[in-house]
């Protein structure tokens, strides 16, 4: 996935942080995917503690602030950076108090791998189910890369086919993501361009979108630009070559009949037109025919004449 210091993941991620008027439908929805994929259980003397981290801080802080926002809950947001060579930050949040109940009224169980309908009943719900998926455990390539994929990772399979089969289910043309197990976990994902602009509209991420779009018409525009440009080389190869030949045909001709000695005027004059204009394009040609016999030559009628001059040369070399 990007490896930059600042990656697209991280950009659509923040950018669905600072989102506006979200409803508190969109939000449960969202905290509901983002702790079942996330969150861990403690159990200590009896008492439920589920600790969520998360590498971005400013996703940190808000997911913290919802939980709080929403729920009567102890919440405690902390950090710790790591002593590897990259000094990297993890920041976890801890829900104290009232656990129990914040995940019964987000409909998670840790247990089973089915998605609470209750929690996805709209097309605004199942928009933040699918952003707080994203936020857990999404990463999407940058759209300077031609190898588009987006992917979210899960824990568990039966999980991960709830999960995709949420997608078409969106307002948005999104089909059903692929599954593919990566080691202990299960990667739901797209490769398709379109499918991943559909995805980052429906979560919100409209300005990454837009993002990725305008690399992807540039990309296109380029590919297409070099698709012409090298049809255009293979065309001018293929007219050398031809040219060349025709030329050499003709210096044979010349040798065993002599060009003056062909009786039919279009060949002997197309014999002499080529000799004067040696890597001309049939284009070209006709251009000189049209000018030489005063009436307007086509490239398939100079084709067909060269055709002809061929056929000759072909009659000559075998002796006839």
């Amino acid at each position: 996935m990007d490896k930059n210091p600042y990656s697209f993941t991280q950009k659509v991620k923040e950018e669905l942080t600072d989102l506006e008027g979200q409803s508190d439908e969109r939000i449960i929805a969202l905290l509901s995917a983002y702790i079942r994929i996330n969150g861990k259980l403690i159990i200590r003397k009896n008492k439920t503690i589920v600790t969520l981290t998360s590498k971005n801080g400013k996703v940190a802080k808000f997911i913290y602030t919802q939980l709080m926002r929403m729920f009567d809950i102890e919440c405690h947001l902390s950090y710790q950076k790591k002593a590897q060579l990259d000094k990297k930050i993890s920041y976890t949040i801890s829900i104290i108090e009232n656990a129990e109940e914040a995940l019964e009224k987000l409909k998670i169980s840790f247990l089973e791998g089915k998605i609470d309908k209750t929690i996805v009943a709209s097309d605004d719900s199942i928009a933040g189910y699918l952003a707080g998926a994203f936020l857990a455990a999404g990463s999407i390539n940058s759209p300077t890369t031609s190898n588009y994929h987006l992917e979210i990772s899960v824990n568990y399979e039966n999980y991960a086919h709830w999960l995709a089969k949420l997608f078409p289910k969106s307002k948005a043309n999104l089909d059903e993501p692929k599954i593919a197990k990566r080691r202990h976990n299960f990667v739901i994902y797209f490769k398709k361009s379109n499918q991943i602009a559909y995805f980052l509209i429906v979560i919100g991420a409209v300005n990454s979108c837009m993002e990725f779009e305008n690399f992807r018409a540039d990309r296109d525009l380029f590919n297409s630009l070099n698709r012409v440009s090298n049809f255009d080389v293979a065309n001018m190869r293929r007219t050398v070559e031809s040219a060349a030949r025709q030329v050499e045909e003709i210096k044979i001709i010349d040798q065993k009949l002599g060009i003056d000695n062909i009786k039919d005027e279009r060949i002997r004059i197309a014999c002499k037109i080529r000799l004067e204009n040696e890597s001309a394009s049939y284009k070209e040609l006709a251009k000189v025919f049209s000018e030489y016999f005063n009436k307007p030559y086509s490239k398939s009628s100079i084709n067909h004449i060269y055709r002809a001059v061929h056929e000759l040369y072909g009659r000559l070399a075998n002796g006839n």
